[in-house]
């Protein structure tokens, strides 16, 4: 616990708002009526006004609509001692069909109740029971029969007209974020929206969803730079998961010939507005298909789920359109180049010492092992790929920097492999699989000297894969989806933080 946590549970709160709110929850108490949990709501605000909002006064007096329903009180406006309205939200929505209006008066709801109301702040939770009606400006209401206090609330909520203005705020006390912002709400619906949507696109199709290890004894199935932790018991050194892939392959030697995990990853490297130490990935297997079956698969799996979460493929991101409907582009690393910095010439795409000078110029050291192919990444990463807007396949990376896919047949030096860019980040990666042990086996020593030379994002060599292998694994294709960067695409969010509920950030001072 930190000083100013201990200091907090020390003393009491000496803020004068929420010194009157302890005072209100004192006399609760001593009523012995503080934190019921015999109130159940039968109705939601969504519902509600999906059934009834066309139906006119007339129609909901002749047909009364009993209602019980709970909510958080976030608007408050009395009519001297005889009436008061209030608008409660719930949970049903992320647009204002998740408020509904109720009216107390004193004849309807009861003097003890209306009194109780008079002393209920914003933010408390109110259930009530009642009938609906229509105002003179036709607004649904509750007319308020029964009227409880749930829980009573001990902070008061930012105010209504600014809210939270303070970005870091509100990533650090998210729960008031999604109390008070319905753009924050809508985001996080839409998310989960999206998940379920490749969730059942994949079961469509044959795939089983599985769960891999989180613990690994050691890293795995991405470059990347571990989390290190420690097993007490086992006393041993173990790693967080940077990804589920070789796990997820062992279950296609064992015959799951198509395979699904939508996986917490963690990698140890920067925090950025891209880039989270925790996030979620989508990462699945199919036997018996290659890179081109699954640029394909991919292409439908994205879309649907934009369908799914934003109502249409057409999206727009930062003021400008982007259109998953389309066929997504395919170019290769060089075609990249050539494109969108078109004053190289092949030849000088092709000359080692020419493209170690140009990354100089950026800022760029490549490693010493580093050959053409990964000097050409480089400078792609460079010079093309924050320019690729539209949806872009960039196909056929060299085997150095891929230590996990299938070389291709017919030109020396490459893979089956492919990243998907949209609005100029990288989306996917996927590949056809390696499934030649001894080929993988040479990879893993590769990698083993790329790490010896300084490469801390260098995989390790993994004997049980290895070994997984020479059981005999069918041709396959495996992709991994980042979730958290294709959800900022869909709901328009210029931060990752924005998609994670709890991102994470420095401790508070």
């Amino acid at each position: 616990m930190t000083t100013e946590l201990q200091e907090q549970a020390a003393a009491p709160d000496e803020n004068k708002i929420i010194a009157e709110r302890r005072a209100k929850l004192a006399a609760l108490r001593e009523q012995g009526i503080a934190f019921p949990n015999d109130f159940r709501p039968e109705h939601k605000a969504a519902d509600l006004h999906a059934q009834y909002d066309s139906k006119t006064r007339e129609e909901l007096e002749e047909h009364p609509v009993a209602v019980v329903l709970a909510g958080r009180m976030m608007l408050k406006r009395e009519a001297g001692k005889k009436a008061a309205f209030a608008t409660l939200q719930d949970a049903s929505g992320a647009k204002a069909d998740g408020r509904i209006q109720i009216y107390a008066t004193l004849d309807l709801t009861g003097e003890a109740a209306m009194a109780a109301l008079h002393h209920y702040d914003l933010g408390d939770i109110l259930g009530v029971k009642g009938t609906l009606f229509k105002t003179k400006t036709d607004e649904l209401t509750i007319k308020v029969t029964e009227l409880r206090l749930i829980t009573k609330s001990l902070r008061p909520l930012p105010d209504k007209f600014h809210g939270l203005a303070d970005q870091e705020t509100k990533y650090r006390q998210r729960y008031v974020d999604l109390i008070m912002n319905e753009e924050t709400r809508r985001t996080f619906k839409a998310r989960t929206a999206a998940i379920s949507s490749i969730r059942r696109f994949m079961e469509k199709n044959e795939f089983m969803e599985v769960e891999t290890p989180m613990l690994h004894t050691i890293p795995g199935g991405a470059a990347a730079k571990p989390f290190i932790t420690h097993h007490n018991a086992l006393d041993m050194q173990m790693f967080l998961r940077i990804a589920p892939e070789l796990y997820l392959k062992r279950l296609v030697v064992g015959g799951f010939d198509r395979v699904f995990e939508i996986n917490r990853n963690f990698r140890n490297e920067g925090v950025s507005i891209r880039h989270n130490p925790e996030f979620t990935m989508m990462e699945f297997y199919a036997a018996y298909t290659d890179y081109k079956w699954l640029m394909d698969f991919t292409e439908a799996v994205i879309r649907q789920a934009a369908i799914d979460a934003h109502g249409t493929a057409t999206l727009t991101y930062g003021g400008r359109e982007l259109d998953l409907a389309k066929p997504f582009h395919r170019l290769t690393i060089v075609g990249a180049i050539n494109k969108y910095a078109p004053h190289y010439t092949n030849e000088q795409l092709h000359d080692v010492e020419f493209i170690k000078a140009e990354l100089k110029k950026f800022g760029v050291k490549p490693f010493a092992t580093a050959g053409l192919g990964a000097l050409q990444l480089a400078l792609f990463e460079e010079t093309a790929e924050a320019q690729l807007w539209e949806p872009t396949y960039i196909i056929d990376y060299p085997v150095e920097v891929s230590p996990l896919a299938r070389a291709s047949d017919t030109v020396s030096g490459i893979t089956e492999r492919f990243e998907l860019f949209m609005v100029g980040r990288e989306i996917a990666n996927g590949f056809s699989e390696l499934n030649d042990a001894e080929d993988q086996s040479a990879r893993f020593l590769a990698q083993v000297a790329a790490k010896d030379a300084g490469d801390e994002e260098a995989m390790f060599y993994d004997a049980d894969y290895i070994r997984a292998l020479e059981y005999g694994m069918p041709p396959a294709g495996g992709c991994g989806i980042g979730i958290d960067r294709l959800m900022m695409i869909i709901t328009d969010s210029p931060n990752i933080r924005d998609v994670l509920l709890f991102p994470h950030l420095r401790r508070e001072e």
